[in-house]
C-alpha cells in the first residue's frame, strides 16, 4: 500500500511518466519478443517522475528472465548523474504471464546492486495489447503503486 503523508501520497510512492514512456517500454518489449525486454528508468527519485526510458539488451537472452547489460547500466547511470538525475527503476516484460513480479523478480530486487527505492515496471505481453503495472519490492514484499500518466 502506498505511504501517506499529510493526507496525500508520498511523492515517491507513485510512478509518474508520460504516455510516450509507456509506448517506448512496450515497443522495446515487443521488439525483443520472444525474449524478455528490459531497460532502465531515469528521473527524479524524490518525486518518482520518469524523464527518460533507456531500453537495454537482455544479456540473459531468455523468455523467462532478464539481465540488464552491465555496460549499459554504467553508461546510463553516469549520464543520469551528470544531468542531476538518477536511475529510479527498471522495466521488463513478461512474455506469457500477467504483469505481477515473479519469485525471480523478487529475488533479483533484493540483490546487492538493487536499490530498495526503485520502481519495478512490468510490461505483460500475454494479451494482444501490452499491459503495464508498477511495483515497489522491499525486503521481499511486493506493493503495487499507482502510475500517473502526465499530460492526461
Amino acid at each position: 500500500m502506498p505511504s501517506l503523508v499529510a493526507g496525500g501520497l508520498r511523492d515517491d510512492s507513485v510512478l509518474r511518466l508520460e504516455a510516450r514512456h509507456l509506448d517506448e517500454m512496450a515497443a522495446h518489449c515487443l521488439t525483443c519478443y520472444p525474449e524478455e525486454g528490459c531497460g532502465l528508468l531515469v528521473g527524479d527519485p524524490t518525486t518518482g517522475t520518469v524523464t527518460e526510458v533507456h531500453p537495454t539488451e537482455n544479456v540473459a537472452h531468455s523468455g523467462q528472465v532478464y539481465s540488464v547489460d552491465p555496460k549499459a547500466y554504467l553508461r546510463v547511470d553516469r549520464a543520469a548523474e551528470d544531468a542531476g538525475r538518477a536511475i529510479i527503476g527498471v522495466f521488463h516484460s513478461h512474455t506469457h504471464t500477467d504483469p505481477w513480479p515473479s519469485p525471480t523478480d523478487v529475488e533479483e530486487a533484493m540483490g546487492p546492486l538493487k536499490d530498495p527505492t526503485w520502481h519495478y515496471v512490468l510490461v505483460s505481453l500475454r494479451h494482444e495489447l501490452p499491459s503495464t503495472r508498477s511495483y515497489r519490492i522491499q525486503d521481499g514484499n511486493i506493493s503495487e503503486e499507482p502510475v500517473v500518466v502526465l499530460g492526461q
